[in-house]
């Protein structure tokens, strides 16, 4: 985080979080003293062609040397202009500079924060974080608009994409998989807007139960669905654990079986020996080149998949997923944006009349029937909590044509947990013939 009355505070959990006190007034030419130390050390650096050439290598092997060069100029620097600079913060100021030049700027401590999930930068002057499920404001500030948008470039550059006046809008992700959106000004009126969504741990099932978003008996009955190849959809609002639930649901399926995982941006993490990751790419800027995830989930058909997962269905792939499911490839599993479980089935058909499929809404709601045989529904609490409030068997359709959902779990806000409803699921039979009794 950037220096306070000359001193870094340290990132702590706590409601609160970082925060940032007031600089007194006899400070301030100190800070600017401080500011202009770090620019010349800065351009010093980037005027040497040792610097270049390992900046622009770019590997974990040339950082401890980068970092060298840097504490080396600093020293210099504070010794040549008699700054008298302590050791604590000449020690904040080549941090500061190692994450400039060699990280993600002014965030790179909120990143390297295990308790913090979400970064949400807006123009220069306001980051905000999100731990435990609540926003809060971060003492962080870049120099100007100019310094966000030189960060942006950072993170999306080494996935071949762009962000440019051109094309202001872009989705990527980190190399440990944390999401990434970035929106420039003026579409943006407040300058540069970053959003990041961190996915440097993966909780496991042991996770969910232990932060009660799951119950034992749930996570068994899920895991013996799983086991039996039954089709699951998962369905959430934004940021409910979606993505989560779905990482977990896939660590239950066998190993030994290939896994063809279908994402816009890779964010799943399975652990088996036998996963074949794809990711969709957007036009380069000739405006060619496009893979999108309909054109990978059509060709995974013939990757010869066990199982086919696709991190998310908002487009014309839903289409060729239900195909799928409905031609053989039992097993596969996929998550969709909607508040409860009926609107995730009636957003499956919106989806696929969107996809311009000329079918009548009766026939693709047939073919949901045919397809999907359970629906998992996930929410964020007001507390910031994320718990598995339904989970729902697709039972048919009604004499009206409405899905048919039997609920086998459902939330019981009283006792504050997941419950059995008692229900016998259709596919009870069909769990027995794979040799597996339900929990």
């Amino acid at each position: 985080m950037p220096l306070s009355t000359l001193l870094r505070e340290r990132l702590r959990s706590g409601e609160e979080g970082p925060r940032r006190e007031q600089m007194p007034a006899s400070d301030t030419a100190r800070r600017v003293e401080i500011d202009a130390l770090k620019r010349r050390v800065r351009d010093a650096l980037l005027s040497r062609e040792e610097t270049r050439l390992l900046l622009g290598k770019g590997t974990a092997e040339t950082k401890p040397r980068l970092q060298e060069l840097i504490a080396e100029e600093v020293r210099r620097e504070n010794l040549s202009q008699n700054l008298k600079l302590s050791h604590l913060v000449l020690s904040v100021v080549v941090r500061e500079l190692a994450d400039d030049m060699l990280g993600y700027g002014p965030i790179q401590p909120l990143l390297e924060d295990p308790a913090v999930t979400e970064i949400m930068v807006v123009g220069p002057a306001h980051v905000w974080y999100q731990r435990d499920g609540v926003i809060h404001p971060s003492d962080v500030r870049f120099r100007d608009d100019r310094h966000v948008r030189d960060i942006a470039d950072r993170i999306v550059a080494p996935l071949g994409r762009r962000v440019d006046e051109s094309s202001p809008m872009v989705d990527a992700r980190l190399p440990d998989g944390s999401r990434v959106n970035v929106v420039l000004g003026p579409i943006c009126l407040a300058g540069t807007c970053i959003t990041i969504r961190k996915f440097g741990y993966r909780l496991a099932v042991e996770d969910l139960l232990r932060l009660e978003a799951l119950t034992e008996e749930a996570a068994a009955y899920l895991n013996s669905c799983v086991r039996a190849r039954l089709n699951i959809l998962v369905s959430g609002g934004t940021d409910s654990g979606k993505t989560t639930l779905l990482n977990c649901l896939g660590s239950f399926i066998p190993s030994g079986e290939r896994i063809i995982v279908i994402e816009d941006s890779a964010e799943l993490r399975l652990q088996h020996l036998h996963v074949v990751p794809l990711e969709s790419r957007p036009p380069n800027v000739e405006g060619t080149g496009e893979i999108t995830i309909r054109a990978l989930v059509r060709n995974s058909l013939r990757m010869r998949p066990d199982r086919i997962v696709v991190g998310e269905v908002r487009g014309k792939e839903v289409f060729d997923l239900l195909q799928a499911m409905n031609t053989g490839h039992d097993g596969s599993m996929s998550t969709v944006h909607a508040n409860s479980a009926p609107d995730a089935l009636n957003r499956l058909v919106l989806l696929v009349l969107l996809a311009g499929v000329e079918v009548a809404a009766d026939v693709i709601r047939e073919q949901i029937v045919a397809a999907l045989d359970l629906v998992v529904q996930v929410t964020k609490l007001s507390g910031g909590s994320r718990r598995v409030v339904q989970i729902a068997e697709l039972a048919g359709l009604d004499p009206a044509g409405r899905f048919d959902l039997r609920v086998l779990f459902g939330y019981d806000s009283a006792a504050g947990r997941l419950q059995r409803t008692g229900a016998v699921p259709g596919f009870a039979t069909r769990l027995r013939e794979h040799g597996i009794d339900l929990p």
